[in-house]
């Protein structure tokens, strides 16, 4: 598309298949011919709002910045959708540097490389902040750090590396045979586990939760969340401007000038499903503030180790992001195209 930063894809098939592989927040596609030719592979970065959608030629959806196009008769498009362009591909099939193991796929990696590196100043921050850190907490977005610190009962501003420590020193702890190391692994999970486990949940779901074009799949999602955009939760920016959803106190580095305070979110949440009772000490002060809608949290791209946040977005808007294309897709005699979206206009359809 004319708007996208993004390379030209130099790639010319009668006949190839798509497959894909994932590896944390990155989607690597292999463009395999059929025939003679060589292979192209092309590596994304999601953004706040890219995803994949499959759809008829006379549907595409807006902002579609590249697509794939079958020649079967009426021809599709496998179109790679992001309304706020901060999704993105390159040429090649290298992840980006400077991005650490998936919690996903290489967990024990993810792991060992936190806990042998908690020197580094990117655990002097909060956890909430280290947790959005790519280079040691690679695939975990705002969501996520959300709903694994609530699970944990974990202050969000609480120093990162304070919370790790304990996970370092019982693994460490010569007194307890594997066995026992593993059973109480069991029984009470820790911060590194449910870095792998709670993005799992949303993975292994029978539905597709993030499919922006399923309305109740989407709402199974909303249903899913404990705590990011649940009504009667607390929230604050922390020190990038990300907004971090919680209950209870918000632990010892919160951001200075601000009070924490209760949110209801719009969202089109189950009216029976119950509302957990929070008294924020803002709440407690400010009752007109507390019952006041907010404006919808966005969740900003994410920052690969310690470099600058680039690109963020001035609106505030609730995003979804697809889930990694894990299955092969076979386009019979196709071809690849980019299209030209207009700038600024909405994707009909979208949450």
């Amino acid at each position: 598309s004319a708007v996208s930063k993004s390379p030209e894809v130099p790639f010319s098939s009668e006949a190839y298949r798509i497959s894909a592989a994932s590896r944390g927040k990155e989607l690597r596609l292999t463009l395999a011919p059929l025939g003679p030719g060589e292979p192209q592979d092309l590596v994304f970065r999601f953004g706040m709002s890219g995803s994949f959608r499959l759809c008829p030629v006379t549907q595409l959806p807006r902002h579609a910045h590249l697509r794939f196009l079958t020649r079967e008769s009426p021809p599709r498009a496998l179109c790679f959708v992001d309304a706020r362009r901060f999704g993105s591909w390159r040429l090649g099939d290298a992840w980006q540097p400077g991005r650490g193991p998936c919690v996903l796929s290489e967990y024990q990696a993810f792991r060992e490389n936190v806990l042998k590196n908690l020197e580094d100043k990117a655990f002097d921050k909060p956890i909430c902040e280290a947790l959005l850190n790519q280079k040691f907490f690679n695939g975990i977005g705002n969501y996520l750090r959300a709903e694994i610190l609530y699970r944990l009962k974990i202050p969000p501003f609480k120093k990162a590396r304070t919370v790790l420590e304990a996970l370092k020193d019982q693994e460490q702890n010569p007194s307890l045979m594997l066995s026992k190391k593993l059973k109480l692994m069991r029984e009470n999970p820790d911060l590194l586990e449910l870095c792998h486990t709670v993005p799992m949940e949303v993975i292994s779901a029978e539905k597709k939760l993030f499919d922006p074009d399923d309305s109740d799949n989407y709402m199974a999602f909303k249903n899913w969340l404990q705590c990011y955009l649940v009504p009667g939760m607390s929230c604050l920016r922390d020190h990038n401007g990300r907004t971090i959803w919680f209950q209870g106190e918000p632990g010892p580095m919160a951001p200075k000038g601000q009070a924490s305070h209760k949110k209801c979110a719009q969202m089109k949440a189950d009216p029976k499903a119950p509302i957990p009772k929070v008294t924020t000490h803002a709440s407690k002060r400010h009752p007109r503030a507390a019952a006041k809608p907010p404006e919808p949290a966005a969740e900003e791209e994410e920052k690969v180790a310690d470099g600058p946040r680039k690109g963020r977005a001035r609106g505030r808007k609730k995003a979804t992001t697809a889930p990694a294309l894990t299955s092969t897709s076979g386009l019979d005699k196709a071809r690849s195209h980019q299209t030209t979206a207009r700038r600024g206009r909405g994707e009909a359809g979208s949450p």
